[in-house]
Parts: C-alpha cells; structure tokens; sequence
C-alpha cells in the first residue's frame, strides 16, 4: 500500500494526504499584491524533473489571478535547501531591479534568503518583504518574526495513520484515498508595503 504525503507526482495514482498547496500559494501572491508588491519573486521554479513541486508550478497561475506575469528575470531553477535559496536571494537582491517580496517556497530556503538579506543590508520588511511556507520554531524567533504559512501538520499526519490502519484492517488496499489541508496565513510583520522607490540593487 503507497500514501504519499505532502507532495506528490501529477497524475499520481496512489493515494495521498498533502497540503492544498495552490490555495496557499494563491493565497501568499494575493497578500503581497495587496500590499502592493508587484515584483514578487518565488524561491525556485517549477522543473517537471529537478522540482516537480505543486507550489513552483502553480506560482504562474497565481500571479496571472492577480493581473501580473513572473518576470523572467527573477526565475530560477534551484534544488530546495537552505543554501541554493541562500545563493539565490544574493543573485536575485543584485539584479538592477531586484524584487521588492520574496516568496520562500520551504523553510529550509527561508532560512537561507534571511540570511542572504542580513548579509546584504537589507531590512526586512523595510526593503523586502519575506514570506514564507513551514511554521518552523526559528521563524517566530528572528527578528522580525517571519510571515509563514503554515500547514496542520497534526491533522495531516492523523488522518495519514487513519488512512493507512483502514486499509489494512478493511483490506481495501485498492482503494484510493486522496486528502487536501488548507493552509493558514500567519501575519508577523516581516511583509509590508514594499518601499516608495523600490529596492535599490545591492551589488
């Protein structure tokens, strides 16, 4: 018996309990656009082999509910950890028009576009707004506390285990079970209207 959990393939035919990831992902793009940001860029884009992630591909889609389109220039394809979104943040903070939100697709990459931007200078939300997938215990601790979205990772794992002994003690192991979770918009501080004149490159 397979249950995939937290991602999954597209066209996948096994059951799985994950995170409804457009519904957040809308969610984050329209809470920067309504603050104003219109040069938001994603930690990592979709890749269907390097980043078959539902959050990258559905980004696009995201930006287009709210008029806008990704720019070209903010796009990237990184594997997803602490250090590519580390390195990725210093490239995209130096381009002549840099972004004026990021939009952390992990934890893991949080970590490394906050450290990136302390680097840098930058204040956050000041200069850039950061926001972030995973409730992890750091993002509460930093200063600021990072905007995050967070998954019921309780519920998830719950309803996985109920899932599986069902299917065990029913031998219904044929039967396909597919669960999604919205995810919940945490408000911390560290995304604000993104500064009059833009960001200035930081090269």
């Amino acid at each position: 018996y397979i249950l995939e959990i937290d991602h999954f393939y597209p066209n996948s035919p096994f059951s799985y309990v994950m995170l409804d990831g457009r519904q957040c992902v809308f969610t984050g793009v329209k809470y920067l656009y309504d603050l104003g940001h219109r040069r938001i860029a994603t930690l990592g884009d979709y890749h269907p082999v390097i980043t078959p992630d539902e959050r990258s591909r559905v980004f696009p889609e995201a930006m287009q509910a709210v008029g806008l389109t990704p720019i070209p220039e903010y796009q990237r394809v990184i594997e997803r950890s602490e250090e590519a979104a580390y390195h990725l943040t210093l490239e995209l903070m130096r381009l002549p028009e840099p972004p004026t939100a990021l939009f952390s697709l992990t934890g893991s990459e949080a970590a490394g576009a906050f450290r990136a931007l302390k680097e840098l200078g930058l204040r956050i939300p000041q200069d850039v707004s950061l926001l972030t997938f995973d409730n992890y215990s750091w993002t509460a601790l930093v200063t600021p506390p990072l905007d995050v979205i967070e998954q019921p990772v309780e519920a998830m794992g719950q309803v996985a285990v109920e899932i599986v002994l069902e299917a065990i003690e029913n031998q219904t192991l044929d039967k396909v079970v597919r669960k999604r979770f919205p995810g919940r918009l945490i408000q911390r501080g560290s995304c604000a209207p993104p500064p009059a004149q833009g960001v200035k490159s930081r090269v």
